[in-house]
């Protein structure tokens, strides 16, 4: 059974840090966070691969950090400087192709408060 397990989201205060965890049952090829906010369309803020991370949203650059360890089939989502823009349900997804993941996470509740 495929599964995602997020979990290291929180409430923390503006310029706080949070570090983001997703398990998956496996090692998958390709993974990334997405995040919601109430009323708002899914973004995606970074993808990876086995070798390969990148961050896609413009407004997180130079404050959130995306790696893998798959060893432990995990990715990580490392945020600093948090905003309450931020604030989201951060949610995890994977696949076993680049542009292909079906799978989700039930995601993580970060909230940024001022």
């Amino acid at each position: 059974q495929v599964q995602l397990v997020e979990s290291g989201g929180g409430s923390v205060q503006v310029g706080g840090s949070l570090r983001l965890s997703c398990v998956g049952s496996k090692n998958f090829y390709s993974m990334a966070w997405y995040r919601q906010s109430s009323g708002n369309e899914r973004e995606l803020i970074a993808s990876t691969t086995w070798s390969q991370t990148q961050i896609e949203l413009d407004s997180v650059k130079g404050r959130f950090t995306v790696s893998r360890d798959n060893p432990k089939k995990t990715m990580f989502l490392q945020m600093n400087s948090l905003e309450p823009e931020d604030t989201a349900v951060y949610l995890c997804n994977a696949g076993d192709a680049s542009h292909w993941r079906p799978y989700w996470g039930q995601g993580t509740q970060v909230t940024v408060s001022s």
